[in-house]
């Protein structure tokens, strides 16, 4: 399995891949340099970049043309034709010591999102979904929100407090909100990995990057591991499915932390997968 670079940009911390099927082109955030990125494909010189003036970490697909972007105080909309921005909810607007973090839609038209501190404070952070016009926060206290993703059925969601290095997985209802309490899914303290990002294959295998593992490592529906891709970074933040088949994976990666021996960091790559990933679900506003 080939690994290439898809972005050459550096990015402090890079987060939040998205494929946008109809631009077809990965959209993607340097969190700390509050810039949002998107390339359409390698070919291209340069990616475009939306510079915001606060930290942004995620987003949603709304429509072919409209995104939802989690900020440091909101969930906001962006029209990515025009750049009409429209706040939609505050979000911990008036808790300066956190920012957003991982993000993804849910099957249901929903959009979870988690927080955590500027400096990852203890505890400071949550995770939330918003769902047609109403945020309702689902899990505190966070330290650092990841792995937020879906089972193919729609029947589980996923997440973790990195520092944990524990997956959880918890039963969603019929609307998409979550019923019964988290359960541990896949345990990763024997072996000292921080979870982080993370994504599902169309076959129900998660997808999980691993801060400073330089991998991705993938997991079974039963939460076992199968197999890991190895990459030229030692920080590894989120992958993505997209291409026009969804067997493209992607991967931003981030410098935070390290020095000059570490060349190829904070840059965005991508290999082929043989098993394709699920598209974007849509954000119901």
């Amino acid at each position: 399995m080939t690994v290439r670079v898809f972005d050459p940009a550096q990015c402090y911390l890079g987060e939040g891949p998205l494929w946008h099927p109809t631009r077809n082109s990965l959209i993607w955030f340097d969190i700390m340099e509050k810039r949002m990125l998107e390339r359409a494909n390698i070919e291209q010189k340069e990616s475009k970049c939306w510079i915001f003036d606060e930290y942004v970490s995620a987003a949603g697909i709304v429509d072919d043309d409209t995104i939802i972007v989690a900020s440091q105080t909101a969930l906001s909309r962006l029209n990515l034709t025009n750049g009409s921005f429209e706040t939609l909810v505050p979000l911990e607007a008036d808790t300066p010591v956190t920012r957003s973090n991982d993000g993804r839609a849910d099957p249901y038209g929903g959009f979870w999102i988690g927080t955590m501190g500027v400096f990852a404070e203890t505890d400071a952070g949550a995770i939330y979904r918003y769902y047609k016009g109403e945020l309702r926060k689902l899990f505190a206290p966070i330290t650092i929100s990841n792995a937020i993703c879906f089972s193919p059925d729609g029947l589980h969601a996923y997440f973790t407090d990195t520092p944990k290095r524990q997956i959880m997985r918890v039963a969603l209802d019929g609307e998409g909100w979550p019923k019964g309490d988290p359960e541990v899914w896949i345990d990763l303290r024997a072996e000292e990995l921080n979870p982080d990002g993370a994504d599902v294959d169309s076959a129900g295998n998660l997808w999980n990057a691993q801060w400073g593992a330089s991998r991705l490592a993938c997991y079974g529906p039963d939460g076992q591991f199968l197999r890991a891709i190895d990459l030229p970074a030692q920080n590894i933040t989120c992958p993505a499915f997209g291409g026009p088949d969804f067997t493209v994976l992607f991967a931003t990666s981030a410098t935070n932390g390290l020095d000059e021996t570490y060349p190829d960091a904070g840059k965005t790559y991508v290999c082929e997968v043989d098993i394709p990933g699920q598209p974007a679900n849509r954000v119901l506003l």
